[in-house]
């Protein structure tokens, strides 16, 4: 069964780092285009980090521009999602998300273009 699994949230104080990992199962990772996203109560979803199956292409969210970076290591089903100088306005539940082909650069941002979904992980940031 296909599936995604995040894992590295928690507490951080503000200026903070953390990594998230999400690790797919069945080459999920190696074989689609694979996203971080995360949902703040009162909020839509937002797209954070994306980065191309091949390529690889990377695209960056406005709030995480400057501040997060996204990566991959297909020989381990793995994409990551470094988090440096860490707000209190990044604590959510944040998803990873595979999706296959997409035709435009705007397709990232669409949240139905994503065919799977992690179960989503909580990142707290406070003093």
């Amino acid at each position: 069964q296909a599936q995604l699994v995040e894992s590295g949230g928690g507490l951080v104080q503000p200026g903070g780092s953390l990594r998230l990992s999400c690790t797919g199962s069945e080459r999920i990772i190696s074989s689609n285009n694979m996203a971080w996203w995360r949902d703040i109560p009162g909020r839509e979803r937002e797209f954070i980090a994306g980065i191309s199956r091949d390529d690889p292409t990377i695209d960056i969210g406005e709030s995480a521009k400057g501040r997060f970076t996204i990566s991959r290591d297909n020989a381990k089903n793995t994409v990551f999602l470094q988090m440096n100088s860490l707000k209190p306005e990044d604590t959510a539940v944040y998803y990873c998300a595979a999706a296959g082909t997409f035709y435009s650069i705007l397709d990232w941002r669409v949240r139905s273009r994503y065919w799977l979904w992690g179960q989503g992980i909580q990142v707290t940031v406070s003093s």
